[in-house]
């Protein structure tokens, strides 16, 4: 009886936990779409002004591009910025 009733809590637990998990990710996601739509007006407002954002001096990024390796130049320049992926790999075309 009483392994039952440990069962039963355990399986209680193990639903509440996770019933909350999936409510932090979703809004999580609200969040980051949210922000990537607050980018996206942002670099609209500076092309219409006209104001551009140097990349910022990657040295490690550059030396991995004279070599060859792009997808090592993308990593490194997602470590180095804290960009996503698109973000990264539009950057070290745009180096290249």
């Amino acid at each position: 009886m009483d392994y039952g009733m440990l069962l039963l809590g355990v399986v209680a637990l193990v639903a509440v936990v996770g019933l909350g998990s999936s409510a932090t990710d979703r809004k999580l996601g609200r969040v980051d779409r949210r922000l990537a739509r607050v980018e996206r007006k942002l670099d609209a407002i500076a092309d219409r002004l006209g104001v551009s954002l140097a990349e910022p001096e990657l040295e490690e990024v550059t030396a991995l591009l004279r070599q060859g390796k792009k997808i090592q130049a993308i990593k490194a320049y997602r470590e180095s910025t804290g960009a996503d992926l698109k973000e990264a790999r539009d950057a070290v075309e745009r180096l290249a």
